[in-house]
């Protein structure tokens, strides 16, 4: 080898040690610097417009924004979320007693008073509960054993304030001087990034399309199915309407089934426990809300041609919880329009005839600007 090889390798064998021991430092604070990431990403066109109304006052404008960004999404999103988990373990308790109880032999007998329909419903359920006699068995067990795992986590985040306490403040301080040094932290990883300019472009051009469509777009608009599913579990007398807007949430991102996978049983819920026209309003609740979400809200925030493949994004984000936590809900998604810019970057320059395996709708150019 020549000198210049040997001054070449050992450089490079000194630059991945380092790189891997600075990882290995940052790793406990991956999760909160992540969360700022994707925060700083939302919210910085809101930024830099402040900013220019600020005079340039880039230290002003970004305590602002973080104090902006805390008030608006940390502390409510925090708070719903103690409240959904305190009220899941609540109702599978509800769920578990009223199991206990016998309420499942019960249930022909609630039926049967239905008007027009009860005779014929009681039958049904009643040869349903026969052939499905090991049923109330299961749901208690099934209940204990996640009731169990939701008060382990409760008293887990209990255990570990201090680290969650710690976590807030890193997430905040990387917030701000995200927005103040992001523009110059930017440049700083593209330049460093050993990549054709088109390949880094690409990478990083549907990196910032896919947050904004996914996490603005259809996250978003999965909140908002599950806040007002949520309301109207609410003002319809349903026990634990925090939890059940919650659960409404998550299941508003698979495609197959969305909220009525929530609503539906409600709605079968109020028939058998409140006057009828509750379970007719939640009927036409549920079914109004999917498709005014769907149809108006969602294109509103991301136009109609940003979606990424449904299928492999309904994969993504509960692949991504399982994986990485909550965060891995917004995080999966991201990762996914990464890979497929590789793929696409793969078919272009490494197939005489690409296959178009996995073909991508193209992004509005516009979305992240």
């Amino acid at each position: 080898m020549t000198r210049t090889q040997i001054s070449a390798l050992t450089f490079f064998g000194l630059f991945v040690a380092l790189t891997y021991v600075i990882l290995a430092i940052f790793a406990p604070f991956l999760i909160p610097i992540l969360w700022a990431v994707l925060l700083v990403q939302l919210a910085y066109p809101l930024y830099t417009r402040l900013l220019s109304a600020l005079g340039g006052r880039s230290n002003v404008t970004s305590a602002v924004m973080t104090i902006g960004v805390l008030t608006v999404v940390v502390i409510p999103v925090a708070y719903l979320v103690t409240l959904a988990v305190g009220e899941s373990v609540a109702a599978y308790k509800t769920v578990t007693e009223w199991v206990e109880s016998g309420g499942i032999q019960r249930l022909p007998q609630i039926v049967a008073q239905w008007p027009l329909v009860g005779s014929v419903s009681q039958g049904l359920i009643g040869r349903f509960v026969l052939s499905f006699g090991g049923m109330d068995t299961s749901i208690v067990e099934g209940g204990k054993v996640v009731s169990a795992f939701l008060l382990t986590q409760v008293a887990g985040l209990a255990k570990n304030a201090f680290a969650l306490l710690t976590d807030f403040f890193v997430m905040l301080f990387t917030i701000f001087f995200l927005f103040r040094d992001g523009d110059r932290l930017y440049t700083a990883l593209y330049r460093a990034i050993p990549m054709e300019r088109n390949h880094k472009d690409l990478i990083f051009e549907r990196f910032g399309q896919t947050v904004t469509a996914v996490v603005r777009g259809t996250i978003l608009t999965a909140i908002a199915q599950g806040a007002v599913a949520g309301i109207a579990y609410a003002m319809l007398g349903v026990p634990f309407p925090v939890f059940l807007g919650a659960v409404s949430a998550v299941l508003a991102l698979s495609p197959f089934g969305g909220t009525a996978l929530v609503w539906i049983p409600v709605a079968v819920y109020l028939f058998f426990t409140a006057p009828i026209w509750k379970g007719i309003v939640m009927i036409a609740v549920g079914g109004g809300l999917v498709g005014i979400m769907d149809n108006v809200v969602q294109p509103m925030l991301i136009g109609t041609q940003a979606k990424l493949p449904v299928l492999f994004l309904f994969f993504a984000s509960l692949g991504g919880i399982a994986y990485f936590g909550f965060i891995g809900l917004f995080l999966g998604p991201v990762l996914l329009g990464i890979f497929l810019a590789v793929v696409e970057i793969y078919q272009d320059d490494y197939q005489d005839e690409p296959s178009r395996l996995i073909a991508t709708p193209a992004l509005d150019p516009t979305l992240n600007k």
